[in-house]
């Protein structure tokens, strides 16, 4: 269940970070057709939490660095490394394509770090993005390195549909590509999640940390480089894992 008012707050954050000026209630209500009461509560809950200040009286509102430090601490000492975060740079340099990586978020993916290909036909995705874990092979990658106990109650709350002309349509499907990830070591998808898409994606298994590291792009320049992708993957994972073994 989405609770609608938190759900509001960070879209006021949202609008800000794309705006990049100071913005009126009016303004603010305007731009997403809310009540003027509502967006009213809204301010005043931001600005008295310290998140929203007036640069000049009444003349707009805008974040404070509240936000910023808090999210930065949050980070900072948070699951994901620099290291990590590295990884996606480098496999996104490498192939030109878009690179991810991506985490569970009950029953779906969501992409905790993403660097987007430079060309201009390029699979579009953002840190935040969730997408269905049955149907990506970021997802199935995470899948097979949980248990078919624990897979299961995922796929059960999975909603199964037609994606795409490939996309699977069945758990017993499923679990036959996942054990057959298992057992290349690699996940693949190909034509199911979005026409015209390959996605590629390796788990990566740190103890009490499970990920997934994503490259995805369009089918006609990625399918004939497929092994030469997953070798680039599977470098950057066991450079990662090299480099964390010496610091341990």
């Amino acid at each position: 269940m989405i609770v609608k008012q938190v759900q509001y707050a960070f879209q006021i954050l949202e609008f800000f970070a794309t705006r990049r000026n100071p913005a009126t209630l009016s303004e603010i209500s305007d731009h997403f057709g809310w009540p003027r009461s509502s967006t009213f509560n809204l301010i005043e809950t931001l600005s008295l939490g310290g998140y929203l200040y007036e640069p000049k009286f009444r003349a707009g509102y805008y974040p404070t660095r509240k936000l910023f430090k808090l999210a930065h601490d949050t980070i900072v000492d948070g699951p994901i490394s620099e290291r990590l975060r590295a990884c996606v740079v480098n496999i996104a340099a490498r192939t030109d394509e878009t690179a991810a990586l991506c985490a569970l978020s009950g029953p779906q993916t969501v992409f905790v770090e993403v660097v987007e290909s430079s060309s201009p036909i390029r699979y579009f995705a953002h840190i935040g993005q969730r997408v269905p874990t049955e149907a990506t092979s970021a997802g199935r990658a995470l899948l097979s390195i949980l248990s078919r106990k624990e897979r299961g109650a995922i796929l059960r709350k999975c909603d199964l549909r037609r994606y795409a002309p490939a996309s699977l349509m069945s758990i017993d499907e499923l679990e036959e590509e996942i054990e057959a990830s298992k057992a290349r070591g690699w996940a693949q998808n190909i034509n199911g999640f979005e026409p015209d898409l390959v996605g590629l994606a390796v788990p990566l298994h740190l103890g009490e940390r499970q990920f997934s590291l994503m490259v995805a792009g369009p089918s006609y320049r990625v399918l004939d480089r497929i092994p030469e992708l997953i070798q680039i993957l599977l470098d950057e994972v066991g450079h990662y894992l090299r480099e964390r073994g010496e610091h341990d």
